[in-house]
């Protein structure tokens, strides 16, 4: 065999791992490569750019074109051969023919499957046949199908998408084409250029060109405004996988009243994901799980965090997993997770994982056959093994539920209990959703509020706001403080009626969990200090 040859100069260093896999493969004289991707032609232009330097010649086969010679036009009818559009005919023509060659057969995963029994059998007799041979056959499908006879006689290549170089080629090429044309500028400084890089990761390098395009005609340049766009496209992605949600969360930190010491831990992270923190050394944050009460400002939390670190915010339904196919809903949790790393950095949001997950440890694999356990399983592998930046917030509201290899250090970097909002912290809480109906908090007795409300959560104090409004709005007057009180009266608060569940919530997360709310701010102000009237 000869050496290969080393990389060109200026190629992407991602491009040369990959590169080097399949040549190396090809090289060595695998008879059958399966290459997963959705960039069909990228694999097409590697695979003739290894056929030419080891003087190969390179075919293509479609269902629609047969086995002919690699760059047939699809509008050249003679060099059709219809004969070959049988995968049998165009198997048993690459056995006839005797000069080196790669053969890239494109969407062949439908004949893998099990009916198809007599094209595997010959799948399986090429493949000991051609060891001997300086032939390969490169499979190039966007999905996954090997039935189990091929599993020892296909090799599997993971075609990642491209990375920051590969985009970096790309703006620099479209950026040089656009120059000479008066209708259309750049306007890329260092920073904004790192920017349309960062926001372009995830997606192909198809999707980019046409994404690019896209802002070049819509924004007549190529400047800090593409950026948006280019998010735009990622949200279609995320939209077209069919697990994920891509969430448009308007929330921020101002949006939650209270929890000062998670808003603080979170903070203090808003710049993990730069590169400077990578120089400095820093890993990117893993994941943080916030427990506790219902209606206390979790999955508010969760959404304003993308809003603090200025990340995609990802909502996971983990029910959309569960197919009714066997093995479908470990493939779906496969994809999920891939689809969010194809978008990092961003944020994974589970919210009420406690449901999500009671079936791994309540059923133990009898009641659903262990696809609830090999779901689990194959999140908590890439919980701890993840190397992309995806942050994942968690919320859950029943602890017991909760099976323990989850909350094992290096899961999440931390475990936030969320209990209900102090008095200080229920002030906070009225001033937010009086604000967000366009009131001023300022003409109402927060004190008051805040002392006739204990007991009650974030999301009880809400409806209260919102009842006493229609009340007011319904008698034709304006909203005072005694309105508020007297619907805070008609209303019993979930801590009286499950205080015994909440209190085991509270002694399972002492010395556990750390508390969302600091020290300071559960203090209750002095019960004198408020009869002062200054």
């Amino acid at each position: 065999m000869s050496e290969q040859k080393p990389p060109q100069a200026g190629q992407p260093a991602a491009q040369e791992r990959r590169q080097s896999e399949l040549e190396i493969l090809v090289r060595a004289r695998y008879p059958l490569i399966y290459v997963m991707s959705w960039e069909e032609q990228r694999v097409i232009q590697e695979t003739r750019n290894i056929a030419s330097r080891l003087n190969k010649k390179v075919f293509e086969w479609s269902i629609t074109m047969g086995l002919v010679p690699s760059g047939t036009s699809i509008q050249s009818q003679k060099q059709k051969d219809s004969a070959s559009q049988d995968p049998l005919v165009a198997l048993d023509t690459v056995i006839e023919h005797v000069e080196p060659a790669l053969y890239i057969f494109k969407d062949f995963h439908p004949f893998l499957t099990g009916h198809n029994m007599s094209v595997i059998r010959r799948l399986r007799e090429i493949a000991e046949f051609m060891k001997n041979t300086y032939k390969t056959i490169v499979i190039i499908s966007p999905t996954f199908q090997m039935p189990p006879d091929l599993e020892k006689d296909l090799t599997l290549i993971d075609y990642d998408l491209p990375g920051a170089p590969e985009f970096r080629m790309l703006l620099d090429r479209i950026s040089e084409e656009i120059k000479e044309n008066p209708k259309l500028k750049v306007q890329l400084n260092e920073q904004v250029r790192e920017q349309l890089i960062h926001a372009m990761l995830g997606l192909t390098v198809s999707e980019a060109e046409n994404v690019l395009a896209k802002t070049l005609v819509q924004n007549r340049s190529l400047n800090a405004a593409s950026v948006e766009v280019i998010h735009g496209e990622k949200r279609q992605i995320i939209r077209k996988s069919g697990l994920l949600e891509y969430y448009d969360a308007f929330e921020d930190i101002r949006s939650v009243g209270g929890l000062d010491s998670l808003k603080g831990w979170l903070q203090k992270r808003s710049a993990a994901f730069t590169d400077r923190a990578r120089q400095f050394g820093l890993p990117a944050p893993r994941g943080v799980l916030l427990l506790g009460v219902q209606g206390c400002g979790k999955s508010l939390m969760a959404k304003a965090v993308s809003n603090i670190w200025k990340l995609p915010l990802l909502r996971f339904d983990i029910g959309r997993v569960f197919g009714s196919l066997v093995g479908s809903s470990e493939e779906n949790i496969r994809r999920a997770i891939k689809v969010a790393e194809s978008v990092s950095p961003a944020v994974l949001w589970l919210d009420e994982i406690d449901k999500a997950f009671r079936g791994s440890r309540s059923s133990g694999g009898n009641t659903d056959g262990g696809t609830s356990a090999r779901v689990f399983g194959t999140f908590l592998t890439w919980m701890s093994e993840k190397t992309k930046p995806v942050f994942v917030v968690a919320t859950a509201n029943d602890v017991t539920a909760l099976p323990p290899e989850l909350l094992r250090k290096g899961r999440f970097d931390e475990i936030f209990f969320v209990d209900l909002p102090s008095t200080p912290e229920r002030k906070e809480i009225f001033k937010v959703h009086l604000a967000k109906r366009k009131f001023d908090a300022a003409k109402f007795d927060l004190d008051t509020l805040a002392l006739s409300s204990a007991g009650y959560s974030g999301a009880e104090i809400e409806e209260a706001v919102v009842s006493a409004m229609f009340n007011t709005f319904y008698e034709n007057k304006p909203l005072k403080t005694e309105d508020i009180v007297q619907s805070i009266g008609q209303s019993v608060p979930l801590s009286k009626t499950m205080s015994e569940d909440m209190d085991h919530l509270r002694d399972w997360a002492k010395g556990r969990a750390r508390w969302a709310t600091s020290a300071e701010m559960l203090k209750e102000p002095n019960s004198e200090t408020r009869k002062l009237e200054l």
